[in-house]
């Protein structure tokens, strides 16, 4: 069982991604990571909410919700 308050997806050289790690770390933020390059269905799912782009990071909350490439204050935001 994971605390993650959020999925986010990313890939290995995604600079925005590790950006949002950071700041999600400073946060106090807990979150899960798929590496879309790494998990195939997880590439097709950030398709399927990106107009068939592959954007990262690309954010999923737990009510199924989504941001693309969100900073700190939009994620918290979102999180209440």
């Amino acid at each position: 069982m994971t605390n993650a308050q959020l999925t986010m997806y990313t890939t290995s050289w995604c600079g925005f991604c590790n950006r949002l790690k950071t700041a999600l770390k400073a946060e106090g933020i807990a979150w899960d990571e798929v590496d879309i390059e790494a998990d195939p269905t997880a590439a097709e799912f950030v398709g399927s909410v990106n107009n068939g782009n592959h954007v990262v990071p690309t954010v999923k909350f737990a009510d199924g919700s989504t941001l693309t490439n969100p900073n700190i204050k939009q994620v918290k935001a979102k999180l209440g």
